[in-house]
């Protein structure tokens, strides 16, 4: 029998807040007080850098950034600077791996292997890069993952790249990787993709691969500093 899993589809919030919530929902799932828990959300142009990554991938100054519209934000997951922004499906788990595989990089292949399989349905072969943590199709990046564990559950977690913008990434080195291009499934297509579609797809995949059953949560019981925002 499958564990259950709560579901909140968050629209587009704030980055900070989001980040803030997940530390909360991470002490609860610690506690036993929740379920393992999978929040799916959008952000606005948000560049963030992992603990030990390098600051001298980002390329753009404070200037720069606001003439943009966005911002930077050092952050306590592994991995190095990647971008948040609309049109992306952003999945952050929160997840017992007590319950699961008591190996974070196990974790993190599985997560890959979501983004795999979902992609898979839309007839792109999406695959894993020896010594790198992500999704590839035709040796371009469609999804940046980046993960941080507190006695052993999961926070932040996987950036897919949809109908992104990808000219926000000419403002930094992905993943601190210079020899590799971002792609998204947009510009693998030739067209744009239906967003909710995919994120129902990517649902039914997570189950699939971590044994769990998604239950969708209302909204109204979300902290109100992640109201939605434009």
């Amino acid at each position: 029998m499958k564990m259950k899993c709560d579901l909140y589809n968050l629209g587009r919030v704030a980055y900070e807040p989001c980040w803030e919530w997940q530390k909360e929902l991470v002490v609860q799932r610690q506690q036993e007080a929740i379920p393992d828990t999978l929040l799916l959300v959008e952000h606005p142009p948000t560049y963030t850098l992992g603990k030990g990554g390098d600051d001298n991938n980002l390329l753009a100054d404070p200037r720069v950034l606001k003439e943009i519209g966005a911002q930077f934000v050092r952050i306590d997951r592994g991995g190095d600077i990647t971008f948040h922004g609309p049109s992306q499906l952003v999945a952050y788990p929160i997840i017992k791996l007590r319950d699961h595989k008591l190996d974070v990089h196990a974790y993190l292949r599985d997560l890959e292997e979501v983004t795999i399989q979902t992609c898979a349905e839309y007839g792109l072969e999406a695959v894993r890069v020896e010594g790198m943590t992500g999704v590839w199709v035709n040796g371009a990046k469609i999804a940046a993952i980046g993960v941080r564990l507190s006695r052993w559950v999961s926070m932040h977690g996987i950036a897919i790249n949809l109908n992104t913008d990808l000219n926000y990434f000419k403002y930094i080195v992905p993943c601190g990787i210079a020899s590799k291009p971002v792609t998204s499934l947009k510009e693998l297509l030739g067209k744009e993709i239906d967003e909710k579609e995919f994120a129902k797809k990517f649902v039914k995949q997570f189950e699939k691969i971590f044994s769990l059953k998604c239950e969708l949560k209302s909204n109204e019981s979300v902290p109100p500093q992640l109201a939605v925002v434009e």
